[in-house]
């Protein structure tokens, strides 16, 4: 039997938060009775829908913009949120990249801005966030990948890689911040339609995954609280996607 984790008193920074599945790791995280640090960059509407929807649950919430291209957005924003939320407890990398790209399309700026977002971004957060919380034990950090990870096709280079990267973090931080910090990752497959799909597509690709269906931001929402919970699970990654990685 799954047992759910009490949050209350806990100090949540979910990145890219206003949107997708950021958005539903953070009001899921302020359920269970997280204080939650709702950061965005460009989303500011979206952002402070979701620190009203928290607080008029009665949860604690608040906005804080940070631009994680920035190498020094990081270490500011794990400021930001423990002033705003008290002590951290728990960190979701959720902001990300997601542009197509093959060998030949890929370009510098391309590639650069995915490693700055998916990769170092990240990196500097855990780096922020293990300072932060020193030999206080009890934390997590959950890094959200991909499933294409672990059968990279050529249409999105240099996101796969940066996610290839994110997940070869998972695993060393689990080492390095152990046993202090768990460090795992959750790689989604089919949870939300792409920006400027009609839907077409995304039926189409529930009909063909084992599971025969797509998924939903509330199965992530089960894996990082399963994730919350389980006081001996460090440096996995756990694949969400019905089975598309087998194919």
């Amino acid at each position: 039997m799954t047992t759910e984790p009490d949050l209350c008193g806990q100090g949540a920074l979910v990145t890219g938060a206003g949107v997708r599945v950021g958005r539903a790791l953070a009001l899921a995280l302020a359920a269970h009775g997280a204080r939650v640090a709702v950061h965005y960059n460009t989303s500011v509407g979206p952002a402070e829908e979701v620190v009203a929807a928290i607080r008029a649950g009665g949860g604690q919430a608040v906005a804080l913009r940070a631009d994680l291209a920035d190498p020094e957005a990081p270490a500011t924003l794990v400021a930001e949120a423990a002033a705003a939320c008290g002590p951290l407890d728990i960190l979701a990398n959720s902001a990300s990249v997601f542009q197509r790209g093959t060998l030949e399309e890929t370009t510098l700026e391309d590639w650069e801005r995915h490693m700055a977002i998916n990769l170092r971004a990240p990196f500097l957060l855990c780096q922020a966030f293990a300072r932060h919380v020193g030999e206080r034990s009890g934390c997590h950090i959950i890094n959200i990948t991909d499933w294409r990870v672990q059968r990279p096709g050529k249409a999105y280079l240099a996101y796969i890689v940066s996610k290839a990267g994110l997940e070869a973090l998972t695993r060393s931080l689990a080492r390095a911040l152990g046993p202090h910090v768990q460090v795992n990752a959750i790689a989604p497959g089919a949870i939300l339609p792409p920006a400027g799909d009609d839907g077409a597509y995304f039926a189409r690709l529930g009909q063909r995954i084992p599971a025969r269906r797509t998924g939903s931001p509330e199965e992530i929402v089960k894996a990082a609280l399963y994730l919350l919970s389980a006081g001996f699970v460090t440096g996995e990654t756990i694949t969400v996607d019905g089975g598309e990685h087998l194919l």
